[in-house]
């Protein structure tokens, strides 16, 4: 069934995006899906933002890093195109349905994952765990893509970009993992 088929059914059984369509406005639905990430990574940049003049700048890192003053902004980037995309599959599955549960279970998935490493890397400064953790979410992020593939092509490739920072973010912090062996559990 379809999203316009689901508008013309019974009142009683409207789907949770029709409910929500009549309450709000798609522009105010697609703020509220694409401002979702960047609640979760303001949250952990302020937690650990003393951290990384003091401790991360200490750290052995490779030459071919990005710039500090890039990671801001890719992340605005990165976050506001997952939001979208959860939005669109939101959509054309209907709201928030039985059909929902694998794609956003994992995409809920991925943002803890994706939320928590901060906080781990930055504050609790293991990164073992960081390292564990950017894993799994790597392997959460594809999953996403795949699940939403078949009912989003664009939503899965908006997750493209986010797959290549993650394959970046990953490699950088195996690098620092690996080139710091006293800082690990510290």
């Amino acid at each position: 069934m379809d999203c316009s088929s689901r508008r013309l059914g019974n009142q009683k059984h409207l789907s949770p995006s029709v409910i929500l369509e009549s309450m709000a406005p798609v522009w105010a639905q697609i703020a509220g899906f694409a401002t979702l990430p960047h609640v979760g990574g303001f949250f952990g940049w302020y937690l650990t933002r003393s951290q990384v003049p003091t401790w991360f700048e200490n750290l052995k890192k490779p030459s071919w890093r990005p710039p500090s003053k890039m990671i801001p902004v890719v992340w605005t980037t990165l976050y506001t195109g997952m939001g979208y995309a959860s939005y669109l599959v939101w959509r054309d599955l209907g709201g928030f349905t039985s059909e929902a549960l694998v794609p956003f279970g994992l995409y809920g998935t991925q943002l803890i994952l994706n939320w928590t490493w901060t906080p781990v890397f930055f504050g609790a400064h293991r990164l073992n765990l960081a390292l564990i953790n950017i894993l799994c979410l790597y392997g959460t992020v594809v999953g996403t893509v795949v699940s939403w593939y078949p009912i989003n092509k664009m939503a899965s490739l908006l997750l493209v970009p986010y797959l290549a920072w993650l394959t970046l973010a990953s490699a950088l912090t195996y690098c620092i993992w690996r080139d710091n062996p006293d800082k690990k559990e510290n």
